[in-house]
């Protein structure tokens, strides 16, 4: 058994606390800053094992070096961005395992956003926390990668199971709600989600978990297939890379 408790942060950035209930192990996801996720174990009465870092970014590992000073936890990063990760402890790759207990998640490499970009995917429990790399109803911006890195990664997102709990990094839901209808208006499931996410906002609750069945269905980002989209953006017949690199484009301008 697990418990994932999500952690509103700065503005708009979400940190996630994952429980394996069993071995009372604890994992901080990209910790922005480090009271608030302090308070929530103090609340819980649990200790904190790792910190778990999809990039490099401030406003992820802003928390690292206090958490380690106050709570000996270890820091798990790509080793690609060893450098600069604050209080780097363990170096992770494509496919490689950590461990949480008895939960096991998987390392995915989806450089894009950064070059040195993963998620971390709980197989066995439908879990995936995947940074900056994939939002609801949208994805990162290119930072450090180019349009068809991020698009090979989200390729790999896209492919797990449809009933995977999406857990991402910032509350941008109806930003990206917006432009989604501006690509593809007549799209009745994301219709539908626009108005289930504004009524979740208005109730002052977060958009998240999505799934990644829902994102198949209404993430233009991983629309590029869909004729309606193309037909919208001026791109039909093209290819998905094409696609997905003017969409990419038409978001950094909307």
């Amino acid at each position: 058994m697990y418990r994932v408790t999500i952690i509103p942060i700065l503005n708009d950035n979400y940190s996630y606390l994952v429980h394996d209930t069993q071995s009372q192990q604890t994992a901080v996801v990209d910790p922005a800053l480090s009271q608030p996720v302090l308070d929530v174990l103090a609340a819980n009465g649990w200790q904190l094992n790792f910190i778990f870092n999809t990039h490099h970014h401030g406003d992820h590992v802003g928390g690292n070096l206090e958490l380690k000073q106050k709570t000996g936890c270890k820091v798990v990063a790509a080793e690609a961005d060893r450098h600069r990760i604050p209080g780097y402890d363990m170096g992770v790759n494509d496919n490689d395992v950590v461990m949480l207990g008895n939960l096991a998640a998987r390392i995915i490499a989806t450089p894009g956003h950064t070059s040195g970009h993963i998620v971390y995917y709980f197989a066995d429990h439908g879990l995936l926390f995947c940074g900056d790399t994939l939002f609801s109803l949208g994805c990162g911006r290119l930072f450090e990668g180019s349009a068809k890195q991020l698009w090979q990664s989200l390729q790999k997102l896209k492919g797990l199971p449809s009933a995977t709990r999406v857990y991402f990094a910032h509350e941008y839901t109806q930003a990206n709600g917006r432009f989604a209808l501006s690509v593809e208006p007549d799209n009745l499931a994301l219709q539908q989600r626009i108005a289930a996410v504004r009524q979740l906002r208005a109730n002052g609750q977060p958009t998240l978990p999505s799934t990644i069945a829902q994102e198949r269905a209404t993430n233009p980002f991983f629309r590029e297939d869909s004729t309606a989209l193309q037909k919208t953006i001026g791109m039909a017949g093209k290819s998905a890379l094409d696609v997905f690199t003017r969409l990419r484009e038409l978001k950094d301008n909307f």
